[in-house]
């Protein structure tokens, strides 16, 4: 099996669209630093009046949400986890940090991985379809090895691109982001809301934490992509579909969920794992084990129809 990956990794390399996914998922990085820091307005000092300010937030959040109708159950959530909060910074003494510092910048660059999922998903796409497009399939299945563990050292080679490019986003992120703005004031605390209550967090365990839930919804798009690419043997179809609902599942569903409760049982109502440790489930009732079942469920139908076509295919002909 071990050689079996090495092999796929040794491919993946081999082509210069590798490297240029990699530059451009970093250039991606140093353009939002760049913007970042431009834009900046380098004010690091904490206001004075930050307690007042704060309170009057807190007083028109809670006079907005006696004011939503009840249809806006999303937008409520929100609001309740905002006053939650900053009623915790009073408590606690706690002012708001509107410094940009690298640990911002790192947190703020969690909307990069969907770009970084983006090629994760063109690699999976390709990586089963090609091999059908330029015949070599059959030099892969007259070997003895059998078709299952050629398809599982495919998937697996995906899921070690997609480690590997999140990891070249958090490193990138990390190594501008501090050469950028500097590691700020040493508060490396974040507040975090889950379950009602609101929590404090090392800035490091929060970010390792984010990065790994919010990959996960790019990997289910990324298994459902390398499924297409085994049953269809069509990249094109794996590569536009699965980015079309990497891109609009989430909102989509969202929309649903505002006014029909089965939208829980959709795969994208569960694959934000961050709404159960700083934020609020779409769906009222919905817990992190119920999500996790869920993801389970979409996971190993999708791997049952890949693994079930490619295995029984027929390619003789």
């Amino acid at each position: 099996m071990l050689n079996l990956i090495v092999n796929e990794w040794i491919k993946i390399f081999k082509r210069p669209g590798t490297y240029v996914m990699m530059g451009l998922l970093v250039l991606a990085v140093i353009a939002t630093g760049t913007l970042n820091k431009i834009y900046d307005n380098g004010d690091q000092t904490v206001n004075p009046q930050w307690e007042q300010q704060v309170q009057q937030q807190i007083t028109q959040d809670q006079k907005q949400l006696s004011e939503l109708p009840p249809t806006a159950a999303t937008y409520k959530k929100n609001l309740q986890r905002q006053i939650a909060i900053n009623q915790y910074r009073l408590d606690h003494q706690i002012p708001p940090d509107n410094e940009a510092t690298g640990w911002t910048f790192i947190n703020d660059s969690t909307s990069l991985i969907s770009f970084a999922g983006l090629f994760t998903i063109i690699v999976a796409a390709g990586i089963v379809a090609s091999e059908f497009g330029w015949g070599t399939v059959k030099l892969l299945l007259i070997r003895p090895i059998k078709r299952y563990k050629i398809l599982l050292s495919k998937y697996l080679t995906v899921l070690l691109f997609g480690l590997l490019m999140l990891l070249i986003l958090f490193g990138s992120a990390a190594i501008l982001g501090f050469a950028l703005f500097g590691a700020g004031d040493g508060s490396t605390t974040h507040l975090a809301y889950s379950n009602g209550t609101v929590v404090e967090q090392s800035m490091l365990l929060y970010l390792i934490k984010t990065y790994f839930l919010s990959s996960i919804d790019v990997v289910m798009i990324t298994t459902m992509a390398f499924m297409i690419s085994a049953v269809f043997r069509n990249s094109s179809l794996a590569v536009g579909l699965s980015i079309f609902l990497l891109l609009m599942g989430g909102q989509v569903t969202t929309l649903i969920a505002t006014r029909y409760e089965w939208a829980k049982y959709s795969l994208f109502a569960n694959t934000n794992l961050t709404q159960y440790t700083d934020g609020v489930p779409l769906v009222e009732g919905m817990t992190v084990g119920f999500s996790v079942i869920m993801l389970l469920i979409y996971f190993f139908v999708f791997l049952l129809l890949a693994f079930g076509v490619f295995t029984k295919r027929d390619v003789a002909a």
